[in-house]
Formats: structure tokens, C-alpha cells, sequence
């Protein structure tokens, strides 16, 4: 009997059965730690998947625009007074013919009585002369009289006849002067702020105007083009034609109801922007667009047939080619080259490589790669911030981050 034996014997049985459950769990751990377990194969990955869309694309240019009066009526004082009345409203409706400012008129009523006199004055000198022509011819005509009294006659007769003339020039003028304190619009528009007040003293020389009247409709719109857009527009179509849609984007993201025509375009480039000017003219009967805003100027040149669509961030770029993630029947990916075109809102045209309703991954491309399983989920976009317009040529896309490489 060795001496362990001597020690294992000694042990009560309670504690040979705690010291033998030990050394099997001991042994156990060993054994377990030298076994490899293999991990868990990993979860397909969740991605957001889209349809390919077809449908009639617009294509379209282009241009921010600044709006102005059809007819921008500035009115400034044409005689010297004191300001006594304003008759309207700033930034009502006048009507063409309504008395917006008068001047104290009492200077030019005593202009005009003067001037009134000095014709009558004039009016019977000229009777005079008349008359004693008109003794005088008869009996030059019998050599009663001498030839010279006759020339002096007809020449008295000429000259009270000019200053007649003179006089009556001088009442119109008058008259027009006291016509002029009253200071009617020419035009039926909106009126702006007046820029003088009750008292004072205006004259023809006075840097500032009273104000402006702008017939705003029909508005007009003015944009640049450029030489390259030009001859683009050009090639396309005439560019003076007035059909041509035009559709006014307004500030806030939305069109304006009302479908303008082209009104103009100027004769020679500005040599400082090197653009040609434009204008173009829509209707306006509620008054809701006003001299001074901005829009945008949208020209629809043609319309893409049965264009392919996509999100614009279900394409990666990668070394100057266009992938999309497709997703096949069976949830596995492939990734396809494809050839893009213009861009409409947040989509893209694709013109090769995809088909009308095959499925495509529009979020999670950074997960996918050739040959792997998906969980494919509805892609739900989020609100855009502007409704999204048709298509504009040469605008290249702006790629997502390129997806992973299997």
C-alpha cells in the first residue's frame, strides 16, 4: 500500500465522493478546451430594394430668372412746388389716368391768367393790324396810297400774327405746367412706396422718383444664357418660337399654374457674362407674382420614351464605371454595369443594362457583394424637400460611397 493509498483511505466517504466529482470536472474542462467549435454562419444581410421604374421622361433646361413689370412706369416730377396731396394707397391697384400726387398749383394758375392776358393783348394788336391791312390793300390797288405803306401794313399784319402765335405757346405751356402738379399714373399697375412726403419741395432735378408703377400683367422674366446652352436651344429648335413650354419654379419649390411663352432675346452677347439676355412672359391675373423675385425658368426641349429609373443612390461609381446592386428571384445579389443618363430629381436614367422591374438595392449597397444572400425590404425614401422636375441634360450624377468588393 503506497501512501497515497494510505491518504485516499484515511478520507472519509463523504469526502472521496467530493475530491472524485472534482477530477471529473476538471478532466471535462480540459477536454472541452482543446476541442475548436465552429462559430455560427453569418446572417444574410437586411437591404432596402427598389423596382426599375419606366415611364416618359421630360427633358429639360434650366436658368434662374428675376421677374419685372411688363411695364415699369417711374414718376417723377416735371414743375417745382410743394407736395400737398397724395391720392393713393402705396402698393395698390391704379387704374391708367388716376391722380397719385399734387403739387400746389396756385403758382401755375396766376402763370396761366398771366399768360392768358398777354394773349388778348397780342389777339388785339393783330385785329388791329388786320384792319388797317385790309384798308389799306384796296387802295394801294388805286395808287392812293404809297408802296410803302402798303409793305408796312403787311408786315405790321405778319408780326402781331407771330406774337399772337408766341402768346398762345406761352398759355399752352402754362396750362401744361398747371396740368403737371397733377400727377396721374400712365398705366393700369401696382404702385409702390412714394419716396416724398406732405410739404416737400419737389423739382425735375430731384435725384429720386415719387414712385413706380408696374403692370404686372402680364410679367415678365429675365435670364442669361449662355453661348453653349444658345446653341444647344438653337440646334434643338428656333429659340424665338413662341410655343415653347416654359414652366416658372417659384422660390418655395412649387410651379406656378400659369404656362409662360418666350418673349425675347437679345441681339448680341454680353461681352462682361458672356450670355445672351432672355426674357420670357406669363400671365398674371391675380397679381400673385411682383417685380423683384427670383424663379427658375424650366424649357422642356423633349420628352425620353419609356426612360428606366432608379434611385440615384442605388448607383455606385467606381473607377469611371456605374454598378447597381440587383437583386435575382432567389435574393442573391449581382452587380451589374450599367450606363447612365440625365438626372431627374433623386432618380437617374438608366439607358443599358437594367430591365423594367427587376429589383435593385437602394440602401445597404455598402453591404452586398457578387453571389450573396440578402433579406430584401421595401425601400421608403424620405420626404424630398422640392418636388422633383424632369429630367436636365449634362448634369452628371453624384455617386453614394462604392459598395463593398467581394
Amino acid at each position: 500500500m503506497t501512501h497515497s493509498d494510505l491518504q485516499h483511505s484515511s478520507l472519509g466517504p463523504r469526502t472521496r465522493r467530493q475530491v472524485t466529482i472534482g477530477a471529473a470536472c476538471l478532466i471535462l474542462i480540459l477536454a472541452t478546451g482543446c476541442e475548436k467549435v465552429a462559430p455560427p454562419p453569418p446572417a444574410a444581410p437586411a437591404v432596402e430594394v427598389v423596382k426599375v421604374a419606366q415611364k416618359d421622361v421630360p427633358i429639360y433646361m434650366e436658368w434662374i430668372g428675376s421677374l419685372d413689370g411688363n411695364v415699369n412706369a417711374v414718376i417723377r416730377p416735371q414743375v417745382t412746388g410743394y407736395l400737398i396731396k397724395q391720392n393713393y394707397r402705396e402698393g395698390d391697384l391704379v387704374k391708367q389716368g388716376q391722380p397719385l400726387f399734387e403739387i400746389d398749383p396756385r403758382t401755375f394758375e396766376a402763370a396761366v391768367d398771366e399768360a392768358k392776358g398777354a394773349r388778348a393783348q397780342q389777339q388785339a394788336r393783330y385785329e388791329t393790324s388786320k384792319a388797317n391791312l385790309a384798308r389799306i390793300k384796296p387802295l394801294a390797288a388805286r395808287n392812293a396810297v404809297s408802296q410803302k405803306d402798303l409793305d408796312d401794313a403787311v408786315g405790321a399784319e405778319l408780326s402781331t400774327r407771330a406774337a399772337l402765335d408766341a402768346a398762345e405757346a406761352s398759355l399752352k405751356t402754362a396750362q401744361l405746367n398747371l396740368g403737371f402738379t397733377r400727377m396721374a399714373s400712365p398705366i393700369t399697375g401696382i404702385a409702390g412706396i412714394a419716396k416724398a412726403q406732405i410739404g416737400d419741395l419737389l423739382s425735375p432735378s430731384m435725384p429720386t422718383e415719387l414712385t413706380t408703377v408696374s403692370s404686372v400683367d402680364p410679367i415678365k422674366v429675365y435670364f442669361n444664357i449662355s453661348e453653349r446652352e444658345y446653341l444647344k436651344v438653337a440646334e434643338s429648335r428656333n429659340p424665338e418660337k413662341k410655343n415653347v413650354p416654359i414652366e416658372l419654379i417659384l422660390v418655395d419649390g412649387s410651379s406656378y399654374p400659369e404656362q409662360g411663352k418666350f418673349l425675347l432675346l437679345n441681339r448680341q452677347v454680353d461681352t462682361t457674362t458672356g450670355t445672351f439676355k432672355a426674357a420670357a412672359q406669363f400671365p398674371n391675373p391675380k397679381n400673385l407674382l411682383r417685380p423683384g423675385q427670383y424663379g427658375k425658368i424650366r424649357v422642356t426641349m423633349s420628352v425620353n420614351k419609356d426612360a428606366l429609373l432608379v434611385p440615384q443612390r442605388a448607383v455606385t461609381e467606381m473607377q469611371g464605371k456605374y454598378l447597381v446592386a440587383v437583386v435575382g428571384a432567389d435574393n442573391k445579389v449581382e452587380i451589374r454595369p450599367v450606363a447612365v443618363g440625365q438626372r431627374i430629381g433623386t432618380e437617374w436614367i438608366v439607358s443599358t443594362g437594367l430591365k423594367a422591374g427587376e429589383s435593385v438595392v437602394a440602401e445597404g449597397t455598402q453591404k452586398v457583394k457578387p453571389g450573396v444572400v440578402v433579406v430584401p425590404k421595401p425601400f421608403a425614401p424620405a420626404a424630398p424637400a422640392a418636388a422633383p422636375g424632369p429630367a436636365k441634360p449634362e448634369e452628371k450624377p453624384v455617386a453614394p460611397a462604392p459598395a463593398a468588393k467581394g
